[in-house]
């Protein structure tokens, strides 16, 4: 007899697939539970402190200076042009040499202004003999004219004669002298003392007095002299650090140093000449001459150079590696500073001015701060840190210049 089959057999066959997926869906939970936690306890107090270097900030005093670049020039320039014209004859110095003031530089062609003056001066002579004899003949007629053997009037015109060969005279002397001067504007010579650079005629050349172009160029280069530009908005901010007593000021007297185009320091120390007494409407800066000796000639006209101004004395400054300060696109300063549980916290500063290759920081810092300077790269506002060396204080002091 065939055995007929019961309805709840067939649903049994399925159930140990399921329970198969049902203990792996369980490992599977208690696996991702297990990751969780694990990720969580990392960021948990007890994550590992990254390692920092830091600096504890301390006021120092120092001479604040700022730098301002521009070209040198010489103390004297001088064009040497002719006052007359004519031939030149002979050039009288060498091209690059050193002369001295009143040394003849030129010879020229004299001969036209030695007959003039030569003429002039026999002009003069007989003027001179012509109010010779008008003198005597007006003596002679002032005793006539008492025993009325000449006429009043003729005595008048004697008198009036030598007037007018007098002023004659005057004259010629005048006439005299402007041919001596022009005789001796022949002889070119140096209006200062100092270098002189190349000719630009030759001997056979014909000068003017109106020629466009010099004949030479001399410079006195024993001392050069720097003008240089600021900003007045950066004047304004000196003037009020001097009115607010945060910055001493140092004087015209304070000294000032020039840096050369290889980076080298000048040897001599300049001093500050003037400050300008308007501001340039179209840069808007003022500017500042300072003068520096050059005794051996090693400053040239044109040389491109950085003078190092001290601006005053700042007593209470707080000086952080340009390292350990970022920027952001708006140009604002941050530092990370460690505070008292060991967290790096970021702090917005103020330090517009350098200092070697630190910033002088003027606020969002205090004496006492620990400044993170090394380990950066690791570290974000929250981050626990660790101080590098014995773990407990910092110990790094600013570098002073």
């Amino acid at each position: 007899m065939n055995r007929i089959p019961i309805p709840s057999d067939r649903p049994r066959a399925p159930a140990r697939p399921l329970r198969r997926r049902a203990s792996l869906a369980l490992v599977v939970l208690v696996v991702s539970l297990q990751a969780g936690c694990g990720r969580g306890g990392a960021s948990g107090a007890g994550a590992t402190a990254v390692e920092v270097g830091v600096m504890t900030l301390a006021e120092q005093s120092i001479v604040q200076h700022t730098e301002l670049s521009g070209r040198l020039s010489a103390i004297k320039v001088a064009e040497v042009r002719p006052q007359i014209g004519g031939i030149v004859r002979k050039r009288l110095f060498t091209e690059g040499s050193d002369v001295k003031a009143g040394q003849v530089l030129y010879q020229i062609d004299p001969a036209t202004y030695q007959a003039s003056y030569d003429q002039a001066r026999g002009t003069l002579a007989k003027a001179q003999a012509t109010l010779a004899s008008a003198k005597t003949k007006a003596d002679r007629y002032a005793e006539l004219v008492k025993i009325n053997a000449v006429s009043k009037q003729d005595y008048d015109d004697a008198v009036a004669a030598v007037r007018e060969d007098a002023a004659d005279v005057i004259a010629d002397q005048a006439s005299l002298e402007s041919a001596r001067v022009n005789l001796g504007y022949t002889r070119i010579v140096a209006p200062v003392s100092g270098r002189i650079g190349a000719s630009s005629v030759t001997e056979g050349a014909l000068v003017t007095t109106d020629q466009t172009s010099a004949l030479s160029t001399i410079q006195a280069i024993d001392e050069m002299y720097l003008d240089v530009s600021r900003t007045s908005a950066d004047w304004l901010k000196l003037r009020r650090a001097f009115a607010s007593g945060s910055l001493k000021a140092a004087g015209n007297g304070a000294a000032v140093k020039l840096v050369l185009e290889d980076g080298t320091e000048y040897e001599q120390a300049g001093a500050l000449q003037f400050s300008d007494i308007t501001v340039d409407a179209t840069t808007g800066s003022v500017t500042l001459r300072t003068i520096f000796p050059n005794p051996d000639h090693a400053l040239l006209p044109g040389m491109f150079v950085r003078a190092r101004l001290d601006e005053g004395t700042d007593d209470h400054a707080l000086l952080v590696p340009q390292l350990a300060v970022t920027r952001s696109s708006d140009g604002g300063a941050t530092v990370f500073v460690v505070d008292a549980k060991g967290i790096a916290t970021r702090v917005a500063v103020k330090a517009d001015t350098a200092y070697g290759d630190q910033w002088i920081v003027t606020q969002g810092l205090k004496a006492g701060d620990r400044v993170i300077v090394s380990g950066l790269q690791q570290v974000h506002a929250g981050t626990p840190v660790r101080i590098a060396g014995d773990g407990a204080s910092a110990t790094a002091a600013s570098a002073a210049h």
